[in-house]
């Protein structure tokens, strides 16, 4: 996990490489995550120092975005399709099962950092509702069982 001290030149660096490009925070926001994984609390007061805003526009779209994270995200990364054809095929059913057996909510991560849990609208698998990806490989028909089977592989890997 990173601390403040750890990211704070960092973030430094980025806000001097973009401070005068034009509609610079996405682009900022991106970096940060980008390099970081995640966009850390502490930097959005210097965020909006930097760019002249208060604290309260940058969590304003910081939370706007699915994408960004205010938290170091988990080993994997789970994303779960939320898209109509998923949805049409138990999708929903599949999300709060995946969240339960993880016992975490969206955009979180498990308490031993393993995996954190994405919305995500549509994977490309449409034929193969409902749709799950970990770290970018894709599963289809994805049941409370294959859900299982498929994390049970990753957690095996782990140990």
């Amino acid at each position: 996990m990173h601390d403040y001290d750890n990211y704070k030149q960092k973030i430094a660096d980025i806000l001097a490489s973009h401070e005068s490009m034009p509609g610079n925070l996405l682009p900022i926001l991106h970096a940060i995550q980008d390099s970081l994984g995640y966009i850390p609390e502490k930097s959005v007061p210097d965020i909006a120092c930097a760019l002249n805003q208060s604290i309260a526009e940058i969590h304003g779209v910081i939370s706007f975005y699915h994408y960004f994270r205010q938290t170091p995200p988990g080993k994997n990364t789970i994303r779960i399709c939320r898209a109509e054809s998923c949805q049409a095929m138990q999708g929903k059913a599949l999300e709060e099962y995946v969240q339960k057996q993880l016992n975490i909510d969206w955009h979180e991560t498990t308490s031993d950092g393993q995996f954190s849990l994405e919305p995500f609208y549509c994977l490309g698998n449409c034929a193969c509702s409902p749709a799950v990806s970990i770290n970018n490989e894709v599963y289809g028909r994805v049941t409370p069982a294959r859900f299982d089977a498929v994390i049970a592989s990753y957690r095996e890997a782990a140990e």
